[in-house]
């Protein structure tokens, strides 16, 4: 079955003032719709995060494959990679690209036979995957600029020890999260070990996880991790490199986690020589699809490495997407991340299949992804980044328009 067309559609979506270790995320998040149209009308749906940059590769891509078979996947991804190929454009490049064309021919060749995607996968070995809370500290609002209003939400400020509590038992109560994260690098080390503290006694037994995204030196790591030993279930990306990973893993007892020092394949042996890293982030937006990301999932069975599975901001076609893989994964250990919940009031998926139970979300089980497209929803959301005419995320920036002389210089502790 041929592919004849791939429409693709940047839109734009409201994310709230969340804080991290680069600054603060803007108004709006920008990421892709792709419609995959086979020649009998069928089509299959993929999400990736959007840009200017990335657009274009995806934009290129597309062109690729059409006219291709839909079930010819591996051939589809060599064509890609060999389209956007030279020096200039990394592998990760090449496979974000790929990446959400994939997951739409997977989604249309569900339909095609009637069978849900984590079938064609290997089939599911959970009927439902669990996610954990992603905390995040906070402003109350976006502040006003360019004559535009200051805009607020439900979820109010987390600044403090006490209001990443509140949002964390605002996630438990609406989700029924099992675990917790809690996106670091904003705060000095001490600020953020004492909410570290507070959510173990307010959610005693509940596992917990920081992310600082490299924004502390080896030195401070190891401290932090010293005075956190017995309190996380993994520590995350704490200082920048390869080696200094290393460092810290040789140093503690709590397993290291990633998804910034090992994203692409080159990158597993020294990982594994210098023993840097116990738990991967799996991510089928980096690593060039879901086929690929479950190969990665041997292999890091074999070297003794967990898994647990990274989130950017993303909408129901993406969630979709982690909840069929993390599904076909026996070796997932660890539970998933997740932003959905903060972005979930503007899905451009249909209502009804993607739901929460207990912290998982059941696997759909419809043809596909199981979910289902809303157009309308998708056209508001087309005029939203038209209108926006931003190019990429900027999180640094956006936070350089408020607090000017905003240092983003990593490791900052």
């Amino acid at each position: 079955m041929k592919i004849v067309d791939v429409v693709i559609t940047p839109i734009a979506f409201r994310d709230p003032p969340l804080l991290n270790s680069t600054g603060v995320h803007e108004p709006l998040v920008l990421r892709c719709v792709v419609q995959l149209v086979l020649e009998n009308g069928i089509v299959g749906l993929g999400e990736c995060p959007g840009g200017a940059a990335e657009t274009s590769r995806l934009v290129r891509a597309a062109q690729v494959v059409k006219g291709m078979d839909v079930f010819a996947t591996t051939a589809a991804r060599q064509a890609v990679h060999r389209a956007l190929g030279g020096a200039a454009v990394r592998v990760e490049e090449r496979d974000s690209a790929w990446a959400p064309l994939e997951v739409a021919a997977l989604d249309a060749q569900g339909k095609l036979v009637g069978r849900p995607v984590c079938d064609l996968l290997g089939g599911a070995v959970r009927a439902a995957v669990p996610f954990s809370g992603y905390l995040f500290y906070k402003w109350a609002e976006h502040p006003a600029l360019d004559g535009h209003p200051a805009q607020s939400d439900a979820w109010g400020p987390a600044l403090d020890p006490d209001g990443v509590v509140v949002q964390a038992r605002r996630l438990i109560d609406g989700y029924g999260f099992g675990s917790l994260k809690l996106k670091g690098g904003v705060f000095p080390p001490e600020e953020e070990i004492a909410a570290i503290r507070a959510l173990a006694r307010a959610f005693p037994g509940l596992p917990l996880r920081i992310d600082p995204n490299a924004a502390w030196t080896v030195a401070t790591s190891q401290r932090v991790a010293r005075e956190l030993t017995g309190v996380l279930e993994y520590l995350e990306d704490p200082a920048p490199g390869l080696d200094g990973m290393a460092q810290v893993a040789r140093s503690t007892s709590i397993p290291l986690a990633t998804n910034m020092v090992v994203s692409n394949l080159t990158h597993l042996s020294p990982a594994v020589a210098q023993d840097a890293v116990q738990v991967l982030l799996l991510d089928h937006h980096l690593w060039g699809g879901l086929r690929r990301s479950r190969d990665l999932a041997l292999l890091c069975q074999a070297f003794g490495i967990g898994l647990s599975m990274h989130s950017n901001s993303h909408l129901g076609i993406s969630l979709a997407a982690m909840v069929h893989l993390a599904a076909s994964v026996p070796e997932l250990a660890y539970a998933c991340d997740t932003h959905y919940p903060w972005n979930a009031a503007d899905d451009v998926v249909r209502p009804g299949v993607l739901r929460f139970v207990d912290g998982a979300v059941p696997v759909p089980t419809g043809p596909g992804l199981g979910v289902e497209l809303d157009e309308v929803v998708l056209t508001e959301l087309h005029q939203a980044y038209l209108d926006a005419g931003r190019e990429r995320r900027d999180d640094t920036g956006y936070m350089r328009r408020v607090v000017p002389d905003y240092d983003a210089t990593l490791p900052r502790w």
